[in-house]
């Protein structure tokens, strides 16, 4: 059911890439009303000071994460806080508001056991980890629909999941899955270190994980295939590219991976099949996706039976922040592109 009341928000950790991308579309949302933006670094400073393009949009001031406690009748509460940081204080979080959305990675995987393996140390709390959904509407419509805890994955495996999934479910795919990821310099966020500066990442290719990107685990869980996954850091900004890489099934054709996809997402507002013979932009290209929600998909056959699956988005958006919004519309019951129809900007 439809709540048509405005409801209550604040964003922990606001004052990072995800957290401005979540300010801006929170912001011109016309069923929210932000109530609190946390950042200890810019404590009592308007929000433009990290996010110019925020400037003149709002009065908001950043409050110190402790501010927290002294805010009541939340009803969701978006956690954009560092990979490590709500594993071990989320109980404290789901005190504050009734709707609480992780979009770090402490809440993506069930397993306890993978978190040692891809994220260096034990889970503090492996009691929760089944209690949150995942946030990606397009897979977990309906769990998100009563939930509130959502954890929304990873850019990179938000990519992986929709480019891979649908055959994976179709039964097209047979064996493991080879994702070479690529992506622009937002997804190390607001707070990268030497490796990132300008003078060291202009021009670079730099594959940065050659195996075992803890995105990988999220992306198996999805598909229930093996995934071996390599993530290169690429001069652009914004934007992921997946290129994933299995051996079809037998008597799999190519006219069959275009039916998967349209079937599995012939009623989707933000995924989109991509996959031409002609034209600029004859496979998804992340590029054309600046600030939108969309995910584009698509998909080429090698001789061999072998697939490259192609997906794109907008790592900041689709890869964060739209998609906890959009998780937020479902839970909420509001049109699922409510705030989110910026379509992409075309040359760029």
């Amino acid at each position: 059911m439809s709540e048509n009341r405005t409801v209550r928000v604040a964003v922990a950790g606001a004052s990072g890439y995800i957290g401005g991308e979540l300010l801006r579309l929170l912001l011109d949302h016309p069923h929210v009303e932000v109530a609190l933006a946390t950042s200890n670094s810019f404590a009592g400073k308007r929000v433009h000071h990290p996010h110019p393009n925020l400037r003149g949009r709002t009065e908001l001031t950043f409050s110190p994460h402790d501010g927290l406690a002294g805010v009541h009748g939340l009803d969701v509460l978006f956690l954009a806080m560092p990979h490590g940081h709500t594993m071990t204080r989320m109980p404290e979080y789901l005190d504050r508001a009734r709707v609480v959305v992780d979009l770090g990675g402490d809440f993506r995987l069930r397993d306890p056991a993978d978190y040692p393996r891809y994220y260096g140390k034990d889970h503090p709390a492996p009691a929760l980890l089944s209690s949150f959904v995942t946030g990606l509407p397009e897979w977990h419509r309906d769990e998100l629909r009563s939930s509130d805890r959502i954890a929304v994955p990873g850019c990179m495996a938000t990519a992986g999941i929709l480019t891979v999934r649908p055959l994976a479910e179709a039964g097209m795919l047979d064996g493991p899955v080879q994702v070479d990821a690529r992506t622009g310099s937002s997804g190390s966020g607001a707070t990268a270190g030497p490796a990132n500066l300008h003078a060291e990442r202009s021009g670079a290719m730099r594959v940065f994980a050659p195996t075992e990107h803890r995105h990988e685990a999220e992306i198996a869980q999805a598909t229930g295939l093996p995934v071996r996954m390599t993530a290169t850091g690429v001069e652009a900004v914004r934007g992921v590219q997946v290129l994933c890489r299995a051996p079809l099934a037998p008597g799999t054709r190519e006219a069959d991976l275009r039916a998967a996809y349209r079937k599995a997402y012939a009623n989707e507002p933000f995924v989109r099949v991509v996959a031409q013979r002609t034209g600029t932009y004859r496979l998804p290209e992340p590029k054309i996706l600046a600030g939108s929600n969309y995910c584009d998909v698509g998909f080429a056959v090698a001789a061999g039976a072998q697939a490259v699956l192609v997906g794109a988005l907008d790592n900041l958006v689709k890869g964060g922040a739209g998609n906890a919004v959009q998780s937020m519309n479902v839970r909420f019951g509001w049109p699922e592109t409510t705030g989110l129809s910026f379509p992409g900007l075309h040359p760029n």
